[in-house]
């Protein structure tokens, strides 16, 4: 059994908010660059190359690649052989993040009530998940979600007869509806299965997957393929001014299920996709 003191996940976690909102990850900077060198439209070309000068901005300055420094969510794989000391894990995790968005000066955008509102001041409480895993270690993830990405998202509960056309049509449907509200080109994670619950929980984590890495099975890597090709045909194009670069990358996640259904969740994400990650 290996002892943690929780002093250490919330000096963890604290890091993570400040690094992700700072950092585009490598593989959507790369993402972002070979567009520009497929986009032929002349207003989309200079929107990718603004979005170049801005995380590199913000990377030289020390400042959030995005004004909406979004609401923390927190995964994390806890190894079964660890064992937490010094306090109870959520309020550690909930101090990190507040410490990370106070420190780093990260806009807080968390509301205490749905309904009611009125700001909690410190970006808490963040959106936690953890998973138990074999071993002694412990990865921590932090990924910023902004919500004009987070509200064009979907879930639909599909019969098992509405088949592979029907996720592709519910896919493509939910990138139009979309339009430019979440900031494209986006990256789509995608779940499929489980249920209601856990295809939105896929869909999610899905997006912490490097866009260019495909689905294991063939079957959903060529899907993955297919989608993102079609999606670009769609014309919207970078923050909406039309071109072939509406989406950056489409991440697909799947589980067993139950007879008479086929959970489908999109999670849409910008093209600010943060996440970073630390073993302790």
């Amino acid at each position: 059994m290996r002892e943690v003191d929780v002093s250490c996940v919330t000096e963890a976690v604290k890091n993570l908010c400040i690094e992700a909102n700072r950092y585009l990850p490598e593989d959507v900077r790369e993402a972002i660059q070979k567009s520009i060198q497929e986009e032929d439209a002349p207003v989309a070309l200079g929107v990718l190359k603004d979005m170049v000068r801005n995380y590199t901005i913000a990377e030289e300055e020390q400042m959030p690649v995005c004004q909406d420094t979004g609401m923390a969510c927190i995964f994390m794989e806890i190894g079964q052989d660890v064992h937490f000391t010094g306090g109870f894990l959520g309020d550690a995790v909930d101090e990190g993040v507040r410490q990370g968005y106070t420190d780093g000066y990260l806009r807080k955008s968390v509301v205490k009530d749905p309904v009611r509102r009125g700001n909690t001041g410190d970006n808490t409480p963040a959106v936690l998940y953890t998973e138990i895993v074999p071993g002694d270690r412990i990865r921590i993830t932090a990924a910023p979600k902004g919500f004009g990405s987070e509200n064009m998202s979907a879930v639909r509960m599909f019969k098992p007869s509405a088949g592979l056309e029907g996720i592709k049509d519910f896919i493509l449907e939910t990138v139009e509806k979309a339009g430019a509200n979440p900031c494209p080109p986006v990256i789509l994670g995608i779940g499929i299965g489980g249920t209601f619950d856990r295809a939105a929980l896929m869909a999610k984590k899905a997006l912490l997957r490097p866009v260019s890495e495909h689905h294991p099975d063939p079957f959903y890597a060529a899907l993955e393929t297919e989608m993102l090709e079609k999606i670009n045909q769609l014309g919207i194009g970078p923050q909406g001014y039309g071109g072939k670069t509406t989406a950056l990358g489409v991440n697909i996640e799947t589980m067993p299920t139950h007879i008479a259904g086929m959970p489908c969740a999109i999670n849409i994400s910008c093209h600010v996709t943060r996440h970073k990650t630390v073993m302790i």
